[in-house]
């Protein structure tokens, strides 16, 4: 078995999906399923079976599972050791975030990046997805969660506090929330169950049970723009009104109880490389210019 059987493999089997394996992989989805097809060939085996809920494991897929992912650790390491020493500020240097990190500060420094070191080639992916750094789905993560990982370099960008927010348009039909109501007569925005870990039955430490939950989205950038939009209030991070001045915080001594904390991750290999240095390096620039502004 090759490493490009095992990725492959290992696509399927995390993906689901022929289709999805294939997004994974950047190639299209026939190549997958053809590789796949000489994989079980070869092995004289039956790896996967098709069903409603997608392509499962066999017993003999769950057999090699182990193997495959020692083996894309393997080649993985040597991967990102052979780059580890490249002074080269050149090549392509993969980094994932949120939608609303990207548009606010991510975007601003790969202009920089851009300006500064032309041959760098920034490829962003935006996801509430925590990408695997170990297999190397990305070279530097900006998270809103700290990982645990001890092979990961984890470093502080920013932190700020999570406060009320709503719009004159929306305070004009509403009015502002008052203290011990519950939110009565209040239209309330929050995200959807599992894109974050710090959202309860209150909003800045209020309840908010007597209030009309009107949307439910699936990101910060949509969370901000539904609230911007006048439609609603909402817990946001306190720093937005420097960008979106139409932002009113209500009832600015309360917030909540955890702040919007921001992480750039890397993998501990990839540490001496020049570009990847050199991206990182930029994006906090980025947030400590900006937060010295908020």
């Amino acid at each position: 078995m090759n490493w490009d059987d095992v990725r492959i493999f290992l696509a399927v089997y995390r993906a689901g999906t022929l289709r999805g394996a294939a997004d994974l992989l950047g190639i299209d989805q026939t190549t997958v399923g053809r590789r796949l097809t000489a994989l079980e060939q070869q092995l004289g085996s039956k790896l996967f079976l098709r069903t409603t809920g997608g392509w499962v494991l066999t017993s003999a897929g769950r057999e090699i599972l182990s193997t495959a992912e020692e083996i894309e650790q393997l080649a993985v390491s040597f991967e990102r050791r052979s780059e580890g020493s490249d002074e080269r500020m050149e090549g392509e240097v993969h980094v994932t975030t949120t939608d609303a990190l990207a548009v606010d500060f991510v975007i601003p420094a790969i202009e920089h990046i851009q300006a500064r070191y032309p041959a760098i080639r920034v490829t962003l992916t935006t996801t509430i997805r925590l990408l695997n750094l170990g297999r190397r789905e990305a070279d530097i993560a900006v998270r809103t969660q700290r990982p645990e990982q001890p092979d990961l370099i984890v470093r502080k960008l920013s932190a700020w506090d999570v406060g009320l927010f709503a719009t004159q348009k929306y305070l004009d039909v509403f009015g502002e929330p008052e203290s011990n109501t519950g939110f009565a007569g209040h239209r309330i925005a929050l995200y959807r169950a599992g894109v974050t870990q710090h959202q309860d039955e209150r909003l800045v430490g209020e309840r908010r049970d007597k209030g009309r939950i009107v949307a439910e989205l699936d990101s910060s950038l949509m969370l901000t723009t539904f609230i911007r939009a006048g439609q609603a209030l909402a817990e946001l991070p306190a720093y937005l009104p420097q960008k979106y001045p139409e932002l009113i915080r209500l009832w600015p001594d309360r917030s909540r109880n955890k702040p919007y904390e921001v992480w750039l991750v890397m993998h501990q290999d990839l540490a001496h490389t020049a570009r990847v240095r050199a991206v990182m390096n930029t994006i906090a620039d980025e947030f400590r210019l900006q937060q010295q502004t908020c």
